[in-house]
């Protein structure tokens, strides 16, 4: 019996301080209490070529998602000891709100594949409304020295009032480091290559039938 509670506390120790050190690896080095922030950085070059547009102008909604993501707060989680604890760094965050920095990043990239990005208050007739809810988007740790980003979405085609099609895209890119800077590389791969999805999928949506 005792050594079956030593060999839990030691466990839940090596996990306490592996997450104090991760949120404290936030700040850069030392904790002066400034705050680090990240974004995706440049635009670059696509995921993929596409041969022609997937369409002639699509609208795109402000993404939703949970509360979570409602804030610049960057999350991790230990999935190899409490999965359902959601973490924060402790000195670093976003530029902006997860669910902005996504919604921007695919109007970018819808752009960037030849396609006119309209808004909500743009006036507009018969043109595709493209809705997405965040169901992840985490620095996701699966022990102590590998890491990824997980972004989860799922993405609503609408014409008009009905919906034509809908589909849940997953992409999880390895982190290069065990920090809030690794995490922010993972998920900005991992949003590139989601939008490159999406655009694939746009793209067979649009094809006669």
């Amino acid at each position: 019996m005792r050594t079956t509670l030593n060999t839990n506390l030691h466990r839940i120790l090596g996990a306490t301080v592996l997450a104090l050190a991760v949120a404290g690896c936030a700040s850069g080095g030392k904790n002066t209490g400034a705050n680090t922030q990240f974004d995706f950085g440049p635009l670059g070059a696509p995921a993929t070529q596409v041969a022609q547009a997937p369409m002639a102008a699509i609208i795109v909604m402000d993404a939703t998602g949970s509360p979570t993501f409602e804030n610049e707060r960057m999350v991790y989680r230990l999935n190899y000891n409490d999965p359902l604890q959601a973490r924060t760094y402790a000195n670093s965050r976003w530029s902006a709100n997860p669910l902005l920095l996504v919604t921007q990043r695919l109007k970018s990239r819808l752009a960037q594949a030849g396609v006119k990005v309209l808004s909500a208050t743009d006036s507009s007739t018969n043109i595709p409304i493209l809705r997405i809810e965040i169901d992840d988007f985490s620095h996701a740790f699966a022990s102590t020295t590998a890491s990824q980003g997980d972004l989860t979405l799922r993405a609503s085609l609408f014409n008009g009032h009905a919906l034509h099609d809908q589909k849940t895209f997953t992409r999880a890119t390895p982190a290069t480091s065990a920090d809030a800077a690794g995490g922010a590389r993972a998920l900005a791969a991992s949003t590139d290559a989601v939008a490159a999805d999406i655009i694939a999928w746009l793209a067979a949506n649009n094809r006669p039938r």
